[in-house]
């Protein structure tokens, strides 16, 4: 709970005026039972119509400024608990952003969405709920068996008696809920992850025609969240009936002692109605104490897992201390990497060759045969298990994150676009880049057209550049990587949906900036004339050489050649 703390201290006013005024307004409520038996006692009784209509005014009175007081106290947890969970959600996204390639796999993007949605309006919810009635409902009950007490003793043992049964009810009824309520959050997050995945891959869906599996599968999903909800439903729903029960054989009791205790003049009329009233306000307030401690308990869970989110280490700026820089010229060296995803097989073998400044390096390979997973480790998205991985004769590992991603420019295997414009979309790459250097990145890339066709710099680009293509997308995202002229360029398949011709300019292009290039493809047209071509197979060099060496040298990539120009042939 320490992180909600942390974000609750900026409302520390907020947090004692809540309570504080539902206190108020819980003070006055005690006090209207006691005018109401003086209005039937003396008023009613008496046939004192003035002394009826100051009571009945005097009790307007109260309730004017007993719901000034609620308005005010509603006001103050409000504040409290949209702020708090305002904040928290900030500390959740931020931390998000602090978390390497490795750990987001680790977490998931639902259960990240999940955390940041669902729980965190659990957690509000719960804030609210407790600054409103954590200290109201217990003053009520302790308050409502005292002002008993002032009315007559005898009676009051009555409703002193009931109060433990009927904490031991609901509280019994409770306790057998909040498990119940967890297993519903559960199950609550099982269907958010189908919606959230079934938003996300509609055009899948539909070219699979998988919709029918989908709505089997999220209806499944469904019926559990609701067999779940239902059966904490019926066993919440007891709670009315045993209190009720409990109330209704004591108020029999209460009636049966204040009859005698009336029929002796020691208890007026209005004082039996006063009694009954302070037993009804207690069984109310019991129940939403009851209530509040089941949205304390989900509020709970959530904020627990909330918080193993936030207690996770971030993503080091450097996991090595700085060794000395390794002599050689060398812009990239790969020495006997070896990397796995977790505990499984090893996606990269042993993995070593150097790259020279200015070279343009290609990457080939079949599906799953660790070409992207090669490339990722340059800008330590990822970091190898064995060997190492040096720029410029440091390794990557002790060279602080923003600097070395500062240096590495990036077009990734998905180009992810964001809502706003070309330019917004550019300016990722540089933030304070001129329109000329735009345009330029724009041109090297090959997307003037679809900036001429979006209508300039400030052509719109939808969610995720639904509006574009996909050839539009790869250009734009090549081009918010040239923007920052990095040292090192890697481009991991980004040419998949480019024509052979376009794919062609763009490599002419490229070649003419004079950096260091890695170009990730599967085809062997867009790495022919890279100056040096690493073939992988499985996560292991099967040949390294330029385009000649390796159709001489080579099986696997002779191969893939062959394959590719006899489909193009």
């Amino acid at each position: 709970m320490k992180h909600l703390f942390a974000c609750l201290k900026k409302y520390k006013k907020e947090a004692i005026l809540a309570p504080l005024f539902k206190l108020l307004e819980a003070a006055l409520e005690l006090v209207v039972p006691l005018v109401v038996g003086a209005i039937i006692d003396v008023g009613i009784g008496g046939e004192d119509k003035s002394y009826i209509l100051w009571g009945c005014v005097l009790l307007v009175g109260f309730g004017f400024v007993g719901l000034a007081f609620s308005l005010t106290a509603q006001y103050f947890a409000a504040r409290a608990a949209v702020g708090a969970s305002a904040q928290l959600r900030e500390n959740l996204f931020v931390k998000l952003q602090s978390f390497s390639y490795a750990q987001i796999d680790g977490i998931g993007t639902s259960t990240m969405i999940t955390r940041m949605t669902s729980d965190v309006q659990q957690v509000q919810t719960g804030v609210n709920m407790t600054l409103r009635l954590f200290l109201r409902s217990p003053f009520i009950v302790f308050g409502a068996a005292a002002m008993a007490f002032v009315v007559d003793w005898r009676a009051a043992l009555v409703i002193v008696a009931v109060i433990p049964l009927l904490a031991v009810a609901v509280f019994s009824v409770m306790a057998a809920t909040i498990p119940l309520y967890k297993r519903v959050q559960e199950n609550l997050d099982g269907v958010y992850t189908s919606t959230r995945e079934n938003l996300a891959g509609a055009r899948v869906l539909r070219a699979f025609c998988k919709e029918e599996d989908e709505i089997e599968n999220f209806n499944r999903k469904s019926k559990s969240l609701r067999t779940a909800q239902k059966k904490a439903g019926r066993i919440s729903a007891l709670t009315g009936p045993i209190t009720y029960v409990l109330v209704n054989i004591a108020l029999i009791v209460l009636l049966f002692v204040a009859a005698g205790r009336v029929e002796f003049g020691a208890l007026g009329q209005g004082d039996v109605v006063s009694l009954y009233n302070y037993l009804a306000m207690i069984l109310v307030e019991l129940i939403k104490l009851a209530n509040l401690i089941v949205t304390l308990t989900k509020a709970v869970s959530s904020q627990k897992r909330i918080g193993q989110v936030l207690e996770m280490e971030s993503e080091p700026s450097v996991s090595l201390p700085e060794v000395e820089k390794k002599e050689g010229g060398f812009a990239v060296e790969f020495e006997n990497v070896t990397f796995a995803y977790g505990q499984g097989a090893p996606a990269l073998k042993e993995v070593a060759f150097c790259v020279k400044r200015g070279e343009t390096v290609g990457i080939l390979g079949g599906t799953g045969s660790g070409k992207s997973t090669l490339v990722n480790l340059i800008p330590r998205f990822y970091e190898a298990k064995e060997g190492r991985v040096l720029l410029d004769g440091r390794d990557v590992r002790t060279i602080p994150a923003e600097e070395l991603r500062e240096r590495v420019g990036v077009a990734a295997q998905k180009s992810v676009l964001f809502q706003g414009t070309i330019r917004s979309n550019l300016l990722w790459g540089k933030g304070d880049a001129t329109d000329e250097e735009l345009m330029l990145a724009v041109g090297c890339a090959q997307a003037e057209d679809v900036v001429k066709t979006k209508g300039g710099l400030d052509g719109e680009v939808a969610q995720d550049g639904k509006n574009l293509s996909g050839g539009q997308r790869q250009r734009l995202s090549i081009a918010r990587a040239l923007v920052k002229k990095p040292e090192i360029l890697i481009l991991d398949d980004t040419s998949s949906a480019l024509d052979y011709a376009t794919d062609a300019k763009l490599r002419k292009a490229i070649a003419l900036l004079g950096g260091t290039v890695f170009i990730v493809s599967q085809r062997v047209s867009s790495v022919m004339h890279a100056d040096k071509i690493v073939v992988l197979d499985d996560g292991a060099v099967a040949g390294m050489g330029t385009h000649g060496e390796l159709m001489k040298s080579s099986q696997v990539y002779r191969e893939i050649y062959e394959t590719q120009f006899r489909e193009r042939a």
